[in-house]
């Protein structure tokens, strides 16, 4: 193989791993995104209304 087969190769697979390396960082971001609290439609929101209620249901089920 000559030097030109060489270096192109090795330029489609940095682009292959450039590729998925920019995935990857994009749903890390998107995912890390929904764990801050923004008024009420992110997952840390709901999850923090889902264990206020259950606090209250344990409360009320100790009282009896």
């Amino acid at each position: 193989m000559t030097f030109a087969m060489w270096a192109g190769i090795a330029v489609s697979v940095m682009t292959i791993i450039g590729g998925v390396g920019a995935a990857i960082r994009f749903l890390v971001k998107h995912y890390l995104y929904e764990l801050k609290p923004n008024s009420g439609s992110s997952m840390n929101d709901r999850i923090a209304r889902l264990e206020t209620r259950l606090d209250e249901i344990y409360k009320f089920l100790l009282e009896k």
